[in-house]
């Protein structure tokens, strides 16, 4: 596939050169094909959604939007085979509230997974995060350019356009992922509990390098997907899953890598140098009158 011109992937569950009937549809009506908790998507603002679900950076496709992972719901099946025996009943609850010790919430678990007995009762339970990526620039102006002509513009050229949209996969890592684990991972953790983590292909690839364990000793499953084509469709495929203990993984993904000590003396001595410098003498002439 030549490298196309503009960013935009998927708008409102479809590709932005698709202009089919079901296509046109969700795009005229904002509908997210992707089981979001209402039928229209109301990604950014409910009244004027943001409908990207992906974008394009050089030669990956990008999942921006965490409801996207939900298509067809795989990322719940993925997850049950890390949480339960085989043969386990269980169901899905969407965005749990989870509160620390003095009643404070720690913040929103994207989906439990509750295994119950024949009577209904939970027996036990495990956490999936889903961590879409930050985009840095601006995606909304070509997404609002596309909406105004959704066939005329599907071929639009945005190379030369100012701020063009990229993945920032260190914000997604630092702003997002890390605080997830420390807060909700943490009481997870501590309640040993197990959690699944779905995220983009690409997106894993950018984490330093985690220490792998057998599926039996871990505590984190990282589901790593990626969107392949398929009769004119992006559907969601998991590559890889990894399992990782959490502390371990934790200290890896909060630790910044250092860089040389001889290049931060020299920002130190270069500001030293700035606050000594001896200010010019100028000369003043008392009472020139």
């Amino acid at each position: 596939m030549p490298k196309p011109k503009q960013p935009l992937a998927e708008v409102f569950g479809y590709l932005i050169t698709d202009q089919s009937p079901d296509a046109i549809r969700y795009r005229s009506h904002r509908l997210c094909p992707f089981n979001n908790k209402v039928p229209n998507c109301t990604k950014d603002k409910a009244k004027n959604p943001l409908g990207v679900c992906s974008i394009y950076h050089e030669n990956d496709i990008i999942i921006t939007c965490p409801i996207r992972f939900r298509q067809d719901w795989i990322i719940t099946d993925h997850a049950s085979e890390f949480f339960f025996p085989s043969g386990a009943t269980w169901s899905s609850l969407t965005e749990v509230r989870l509160n620390d010790f003095y009643g404070k919430s720690a913040g929103n678990i994207d989906i439990v997974l509750v295994a119950y007995d024949e009577k209904g009762k939970i027996y036990d339970f495990g956490a999936l995060e889903v961590q879409a990526v930050y985009i840095s620039g601006n995606v909304r102006t070509p997404f609002e350019h596309y909406m105004l002509n959704f066939k005329a513009n599907q071929l639009m050229n945005w190379s030369n356009e100012p701020n063009y949209p990229r993945p920032d996969y260190l914000s997604s890592s630092r702003k997002r992922l890390a605080p997830q684990l420390i807060f909700k991972g943490g009481i997870l953790n501590s309640w040993k509990k197990k959690i699944a983590v779905a995220l983009n292909k690409s997106f894993f690839q950018t984490l330093p390098p985690l220490n792998k364990v057998n599926k039996e000793v871990a505590d984190i499953a990282w589901l790593i997907y990626d969107l392949k084509l398929n009769s004119e469709r992006l559907r969601l495929e998991i590559i890889d899953t990894v399992y990782t203990e959490f502390l371990p993984a934790l200290q890896t993904i909060t630790r910044s890598m250092p860089g040389n000590i001889e290049d931060f003396l020299k920002i130190l001595q270069n500001k030293l140098d700035e606050q000594i410098e001896i200010p010019p003498n100028n000369e003043t002439i008392e009472k020139p009158f």
